[in-house]
């Protein structure tokens, strides 16, 4: 086998291991790329990386602990290169309000360093949602991976969310966020109607 086609062939292996689930959690640790492609692994994802960003994907590498660099404990994943738009949200089986109740608990979870109690978070969601609503959107955004709850009902941020999600971004959307313009028209009626 010569160069090219070992190469190749580490390409598909690495394709593989990110590709498809062999886990719990998507993704795949370092240790085991290095296992399986040798010690130059990172050069082979390089070369993924590459080929994959030509159809709007990437690896994207999630460290454990933010304080340590450790290649072979972090995971890595294949993500979007661009953000998803509104269209690709609802088509692909999110609904708005449901992404709005994600953003807000997320939102509240990053605000308070990363873990936020369910009742807190509930509290903020059910000034918009009926109870059962926002206890379904935040179960839902458990088992998908993007929020976890402990024991205790502390609420921590998901592999998911850590993979799929701009932190910064997210909370510079909020922040910016403004409410809807009253027309003029509406605000005159409101008035009336006080008087």
């Amino acid at each position: 086998m010569n160069s090219e086609e070992r190469i190749s062939r580490k390409l598909m292996i690495a394709a593989t291991m990110l590709f498809f689930k062999s886990h719990r959690s998507p993704g795949v640790r370092g240790w085991e790329l290095k296992n399986r492609l040798g010690k130059n692994y990172m050069k082979v994802l390089e070369l993924l990386n590459h080929k994959l960003n030509e159809l709007g994907l990437q690896i994207k590498t999630v460290f454990e602990d933010e304080s340590s660099q450790d290649l072979d404990r972090a995971r890595f994943y294949v993500t979007l290169t661009h953000p998803l738009t509104m269209s690709d949200l609802v088509t692909s089986d999110y609904r708005i309000d449901e992404v709005a109740a994600l953003a807000v608990a997320l939102s509240i979870i990053y605000s308070r360093g990363g873990k936020a109690s369910l009742r807190d978070v509930l509290d903020v969601l059910e000034t918009k949602f009926p109870k059962w609503k926002a206890e379904t959107y935040i179960e839902r955004a458990v088992r998908r991976g993007y929020i976890n709850k402990t024991e205790d009902e502390i609420l921590t941020v998901g592999w998911r969310a850590r993979v799929e999600l701009d932190q910064k971004e997210l909370l510079k959307a909020i922040l910016e966020a403004q409410p809807p313009h009253e027309d003029k028209a509406e605000k005159d009626i409101k008035e009336d109607k006080a008087e």
